[in-house]
């Protein structure tokens, strides 16, 4: 391998609060977590809301929500008032990878969340969830050949749940095994200045299974700890690997968000249905189905916690002019802030998008933007007709105490900031943003 080189490698564990790494080493199973947890373990805040597109796209571009412009997994049409998946033609500033190549620079990057369709970049990529069509997700294009033939598999099947967990267990390990032989086809012969490998399947597992994970009692705790053994031999097969580069290097380890046990899901869709600002037609097909009323509608949700007023300025048939909206939007905080569940508030907080971001896409922004207390999650579903419930998950995200290891020992306070450790590593200048950009809010 090359000696000319400094190197940064980057692990993403999808999910992983570091107080829940530390109880999982200390049951002997997993030396491999145990080598990372020697790496100055810290923790790190998610930016918000704390959800997997918007962390992973802060760090890729070391920018908040307010420059990059995703804040979910989905989109409104602000002319139809229909939902829409986004992807990564939504960012609106350069990635790392980006920059990288400007500079000259190789990047190598397995299972990145958010980052399809890939564009073409000076190394190679895989992306991640969501996507799943070889064509958007790889690039350069004859790596994704190699990929099938290798059985690559970008994703688990998680519909059946916590209804199966056998049938989880074996995609998980199906995709750990994928993520080992991708690291195997792009490590060999050295050839990058960054490497990204993401394991997202903590994640997975912990959104249907977490008290299994968090309870030694639990009678499926044994066979989680056999996962986490496959887990934490691909965490092992990347870090003998850093352990034998050569030259200046420095490894990083990072979580996007954190999580924690589920208590009860939290409608705010139907809370504001409630008050009588939300109106929907009857029909609904799916939670993903808006079927808005827009004339009738002051304000709506979208997952996780987000509140969008209905404002002329920004929607085809909105109700209220800005200034009325701020108002609103004040007076929505304040009465968010006094729900409670079994005598217990739901929220931690609820902030004015002013407040957490800056940016040219602060105008497309959630007006309000809620977290949940320990256990709330936070939804904004069109087919439900209760604002608490169970709906077979069983773990939640946490915007709080997610794990971060750094064989340099910073310390950065978000996602953003790990991200720009990243660009200072490299001293990689600015870029100016794509002309490139999506419509939906």
């Amino acid at each position: 391998m090359p000696h000319d080189r400094k190197r940064l490698i980057v692990l993403g564990l999808d999910g992983l609060p570091l107080d829940l790494a530390t109880s999982l080493a200390a049951t002997g199973r997993l030396p491999n977590l145990q080598r990372l947890l020697k790496l100055h373990p810290a923790t790190i805040e998610a930016e918000l809301p704390e959800l997997s597109p918007v962390n992973w796209t802060s760090f890729t571009t070391a920018a908040n929500p307010g420059r990059h412009g995703v804040f979910g997994f989905v989109g409104i049409d602000p002319a139809a008032y229909t939902l829409g998946p986004l992807d990564a033609t939504a960012i609106r500033v350069p990635t790392l990878p980006d920059r990288l190549s400007a500079a000259g620079l190789t990047a190598k990057i397995i299972n990145f969340p958010c980052a399809a369709p890939v564009k073409p970049l000076n190394g190679a990529i895989i992306a991640g969830f969501p996507e799943t069509d070889f064509s958007r997700a790889v690039y350069p294009p004859e790596l994704a050949n190699n990929l099938r033939l290798a059985g690559y598999r970008i994703e688990a099947d998680t519909t059946r749940g916590a209804a199966d967990f056998d049938g989880l267990a074996r995609g998980l390990r199906q995709t750990l095994a994928s993520r080992r032989a991708g690291l195997d086809m792009l490590w060999a012969g050295g050839d990058f200045d960054c490497f990204m490998l993401v394991l997202t399947e903590t994640d997975r597992l912990f959104h249907f299974f977490f008290p299994a994970v968090a309870h030694p009692e639990h009678a499926l705790h044994g066979a989680v700890l056999d996962l986490f053994a496959d887990w934490d031999k691909a965490i092992g097969h990347l870090l003998d690997r850093y352990d034998s580069l050569p030259g200046e290097k420095r490894l990083i380890a990072l979580a996007d968000h954190g999580f924690t046990e589920l208590v009860t899901e939290v409608d705010l869709n139907v809370w504001l249905a409630g008050k009588g600002l939300l109106k929907t037609h009857p029909g609904a097909a799916n939670e993903w189905d808006a079927r808005i009323a827009p004339h009738q509608t002051a304000a709506f949700a979208l997952d996780p916690g987000r509140i969008y007023i209905n404002i002329k300025e920004r929607f085809a048939r909105g109700v209220f002019h800005e200034h009325v909206a701020e108002k609103l939007a004040r007076e929505l905080r304040d009465e968010l802030l006094t729900l409670s569940y079994e005598g217990e508030p739901v929220m931690e907080a609820v902030h004015l998008a002013e407040e957490i971001y800056d940016g040219p896409q602060l105008r497309r922004a959630p007006n309000l933007v809620c977290v949940g207390r320990p256990g709330m999650s936070l939804t904004g579903k069109f087919d439900r007709t209760k604002i608490f419930g169970r709906f077979g998950r069983t773990g939640c995200h946490s915007a709080h105490g997610a794990i971060w290891c750094d064989t340099a020992g910073a310390r950065p306070a978000t996602t953003t900031e790990a991200g720009r450790l990243v660009a200072d590593f490299f001293n990689l200048p600015e870029q100016n943003e794509p002309a490139w950009i999506s419509n939906a809010i």
